[in-house]
């Protein structure tokens, strides 16, 4: 909630009632607005109950494909960088993508780009990047789905 500083005017009168009163911004009476004006919705006795189901399952798929999402972007920059596969991190990472990465692999002929360098052999996994689009698009298809289920709630007074 914020406050505004502003000296409160009397209705009456144009004279200030106290100088460097706190208002709160709501509650200060803007020109060209009813005071009297109560919104539709509150006016119908309609109650936001928060987020219907729908709602949360996007959001819910939003956050599952977001993090998978990251994952496989992990996994391409750890196999470019030549990461140590013996650490625990770098193999928890690449294990838990190797199911999302293995149905787009063999998809092209060329699946990954290996160069040697003084590190060891760095690879660009070229079947993550796919997957990473594939997913992605998998994601946008059931947000459209989940979509297409949503209803709008309009009150009819």
């Amino acid at each position: 909630m914020t406050y505004d500083n502003r000296p409160v005017v009397d209705p009456a009168g144009d004279a200030p009632v106290a100088s460097g009163a706190r208002v709160r911004e709501r509650e200060v009476v803007r020109e060209g607005i009813d005071p009297a004006y109560v919104p539709p919705a509150r006016a119908a006795g309609v109650v936001d109950t928060g987020p219907g189901v729908s709602v949360v399952l996007r959001r819910a798929v939003v956050i599952l494909f977001g993090i998978l999402q990251a994952l496989l972007i992990l996994r391409v920059i750890f196999l470019l960088l030549v990461a140590n596969r013996d650490n625990s991190v770098v193999s928890l990472i690449l294990g838990i993508t190797d199911p999302f990465v293995e149905p787009f692999r063999g998809m092209f002929q060329l699946d990954r780009v290996s160069a040697s360098t003084n590190a060891g052999r760095a690879v660009l996994d070229v079947a993550a990047i796919v997957a990473l689009v594939g997913w992605t698009l998998v994601e946008a298809l059931i947000l459209a789905v989940l979509g297409l289920l949503d209803r709008r709630r309009d009150v009819v007074a």
